[in-house]
């Protein structure tokens, strides 16, 4: 880990100077020996970080404002990080080895309580100033100083208490000593940004600042990541009223069924045969002599028509989640051997929920209370779902399987792990994905339908008419599909 400045610049250089600089468009010196430092911290964390993403690190590094910690940070996850699980380490890494420095800085110099301001020297900095700068930071949205911030109020009321152990009651409690609210209090004085209410949505954004820093240092202090968290700690909530068309979801539905079952027969049709019944056979033949005139058969039983179907719960498809739950809600009383799962970050099994739940309001509160689906970000990670899905479904799936998405396929800029959902689809006999999203938004910004589009069939899918011409697709011959 790199020393810390021997004397910490104050203002907006500092955060230059925990780079390694000196000022803003200079080539830092000693910046390559900390990048190597940092790719060691990285491979003793489990991340592969070879010699070519160095060399990338480093012809990437001069094209970007070094200065600027949020680009520097991007620039380095965008060439040392290959995978969600390697950006999660990078993170955590990254915040260790290189901001370190500014908690070391202004415990250093000393955040007092007292109203004093700071003295002609820089030296001490008051709570009260610090309380100021970070409301000032959050009114102007500087997602740079935020970060920074975070860290130094939880240094600055960290001294005063080990906190309590529960990382949503700490966060809470950090936010009212620095009096953040977003309503006006107008007993501030004029100048203080606090006085006319800060923006909602900025400080909500704190909010997660914090609780990323307090998980981080959980996770230093444990070894160990986060457990997976539910949507009510997301402050999401899953709607609780079914579609005015419910029964016409599950009519379509019993349609899906026998066609589901149909395409199961056609997959082996001819070629399934009766086996003979080896023992039954032998002990018939006793009557000529031992001579198996007559062939006994094992009796032929239908196959069930099995299905998995995953369902996206993130905010990014909130107006259809009314929608994906009333036809999972649907399937779950036509299919009996059925397994469903929910994901946006982390992907989690509700089959049980279905199962002994068959009001829809209290299958939805027990999914959003009980599904744990997220851990860091909250936002959705395709790739790492794949792996997840993979690892509790692969020895189940078998030819007669049927795989179902319903999503947006929009990975916020992650792997879409492209090459784990060829190996679901690769193992089940049909897979399906039902987008939310007309059919002209596909593919724009971080919609990656394309790259899962060659493994499975896909289809614009939000209501329940175009449900119903979902299942007139599957009737149709495989000309008339759609390509």
């Amino acid at each position: 880990m790199p020393p810390p400045p021997a004397e910490p610049p104050r203002g907006a250089s500092r955060r230059a100077a925990l780079f390694g600089g000196s000022a803003p468009g200079d080539v830092p010196e000693g910046l390559v020996a900390h990048v190597l430092e940092f790719g060691e911290e990285l491979r003793g964390e489990g991340v592969a970080v070879g010699t070519s993403e160095l060399l990338d690190a480093f012809q990437a590094l001069p094209e970007v404002p070094w200065s600027e910690p949020v680009a520097f940070r991007e620039t380095l996850a965008t060439t040392l990080a290959k995978s969600p699980e390697d950006r999660v380490i990078f993170d955590l890494v990254f915040d260790r080895f290189f901001f370190r420095a500014t908690e070391l800085a202004a415990l250093r110099e000393g955040i007092r309580e007292d109203g004093g301001g700071m003295d002609e020297a820089g030296a001490e900095l008051n709570l009260e100033t610090l309380r100021q700068q970070i409301a000032q930071a959050i009114a102007d949205g500087d997602e740079g100083r935020l970060r920074d911030l975070a860290r130094l109020a939880i240094a600055a009321f960290g001294q005063q208490g080990e906190g309590s152990g529960v990382i949503g009651v700490d966060v809470q409690r950090i936010r009212r000593q620095l009096g953040l609210r977003s309503e006006a209090q107008p007993d501030l004085p004029q100048e203080d940004p606090r006085r006319e209410g800060l923006p909602r949505e900025n400080l909500r954004r704190f909010e997660q600042l914090l609780r990323q820093e307090l998980e981080r240092r959980q996770i230093e202090r444990t070894e160990a990541l986060p457990p997976a968290r539910p949507l009510n700690e997301l402050d999401r909530a899953l709607p609780t009223g079914p579609l005015q068309d419910l029964a016409s979801v599950h009519r379509v539905v019993t349609q899906l069924k026998r066609r589901l079952k149909t395409q199961g027969q056609e997959h082996r049709g001819a070629k399934r045969h009766a086996h003979v019944d080896v023992r039954r056979t032998m002990r018939a033949s006793l009557e000529t002599g031992g001579v198996p005139v007559v062939l006994k058969f094992r009796p032929v039983r239908p196959r069930r028509p099995e299905l998995f179907v995953i369902c996206d719960v993130s905010t990014s498809v909130t107006s259809a989640s009314v929608f994906f739950l009333s036809v999972m809600h649907a399937l779950h009383d036509s299919f009996r051997k059925m397994r469903s799962f929910v994901f946006i970050e982390r992907v989690s099994e509700v089959t049980d929920v279905f199962n002994k739940e068959r009001d829809f309001k209290a299958v939805s509160e027990a999914i959003g209370r009980d599904a744990g689906v997220a851990d860091i970000s909250g936002y959705t990670d395709y790739g790492r779902v794949w792996r997840e899905l993979r690892e509790q479904i692969e020895d189940e799936l078998h030819p007669r399987a049927t795989v179902i998405v319903l999503g947006d396929a929009r990975t916020n800029g992650r792997d879409p792990g492209a090459e784990t959902f060829a190996r679901i689809a690769e193992k089940a006999g049909r897979t399906y994905w039902l987008n939310p999203e007309p059919r002209l938004y596909w593919n724009y910004g971080d919609s990656v339908i394309k790259a899962y589009e060659q493994y499975c069939e896909a289809f614009e899918c939000w209501t329940t008419s175009q449900l119903e011409d979902f299942v007139k697709a599957l009737t149709a011959p495989d000309s008339a599909r759609p390509s």
